[in-house]
């Protein structure tokens, strides 16, 4: 009987060890494959921020920019403008990417958009960069500061500031029928292959002399490029820098592919180099909704 009894407990024993183990094993399977599963959705994550379309998707933004004048700005007056970049944590970021021979380039407007100037800050390190500012008139304006930080996505950041002085009158931005325009003794036409929201199309800016309506053959490269686009929609919350389809091309016809995020009333300001000057030709369309 006692021997029996003996028998009992041992065998209860390794009943006990042997669901114990079992217990521990599970438990440990369990863990891992939670760790896993959240491993695997960061990862995903992390890709759809950095590859995916940024519509659905939007690009990781780690960047703060601050902008500031040495005093308030005002119409006339050469007034210096600092753009500091910092990362999220409020540190510089010290290296950029060069872009078409800049490191930034700052696109300033008014807000009717009848105002437009394309230059290009000094970068003086730590981030910071610098350029006195020069308005034409007092009233409302908005900055698009373009920048690539180095190994990240180009970023736009954008201020809007009040400049004092005498004030211009607005001009309502209205849909252009004829999108052919003089400007320094050259005629410049602007054509699309089709004119959609949402889908890539083709721009074509052709250049000819204007009195002889000879074809110019001999454009020079404008930052690198054959010329450059920026397109802002008419409530100003949509930007468009683009860049040519071939950059080397010296015309009369130079190409530009982009997609319009959303319809309606778009400005456009071409910029082409002959001779060492540097023209700017405007164009207002309406993207169908």
């Amino acid at each position: 009987m006692k021997r029996r009894f003996l028998t009992l407990v041992v065998f209860s024993l390794i009943i006990s060890v042997f669901l114990a183990a079992c217990s521990k094993d599970d438990s440990m399977d369990h863990g891992d494959m939670d760790h896993n599963s959240n491993k695997k959705q960061t990862e995903t994550s992390h890709e759809g921020m950095n590859h995916g379309d940024m519509t659905s998707t939007p690009q990781k933004d780690n960047t703060k920019v601050e902008f500031s004048f040495n005093e308030k700005p005002e119409s006339g007056k050469q007034i210096p403008l600092n753009i500091q970049v910092n990362n999220k944590n409020g540190q510089p970021i010290k290296d950029f990417d060069v872009e078409h021979e800049k490191l930034m380039h700052l696109i300033v407007v008014s807000k009717d958009l009848s105002y437009f100037d394309h230059i290009h800050p000094e970068y003086k390190g730590n981030g910071l960069f610098t350029i006195n500012s020069n308005f034409p008139s007092g009233g409302e304006y908005k900055l698009f500061a373009d920048f690539v930080p180095k190994g990240a996505e180009k970023m736009v950041k954008t201020y809007d500031v009040t400049v004092a002085g005498n004030k211009v009158k607005t001009t309502p931005l209205t849909e252009e029928k004829e999108l052919t325009k003089v400007v320094d003794g050259k005629e410049v036409t602007l054509k699309f292959d089709h004119l959609m929201t949402g889908m890539d199309l083709t721009m074509t800016f052709t250049i000819k002399d204007a009195n002889t309506k000879q074809p110019i053959t001999n454009l020079q490269p404008y930052l690198g490029a054959v010329g450059h686009v920026v397109a802002i929609s008419g409530d100003t919350e949509t930007y468009l820098h683009v860049h040519p389809i071939d950059e080397k091309a010296t015309g009369p016809d130079a190409k530009f592919m982009t997609s319009f995020p959303e319809g309606g009333l778009y400005k456009i300001w071409g910029q082409f180099q002959q001779n060492g000057k540097v023209i700017t030709v405007p164009f207002t369309i309406n993207v169908p909704k």
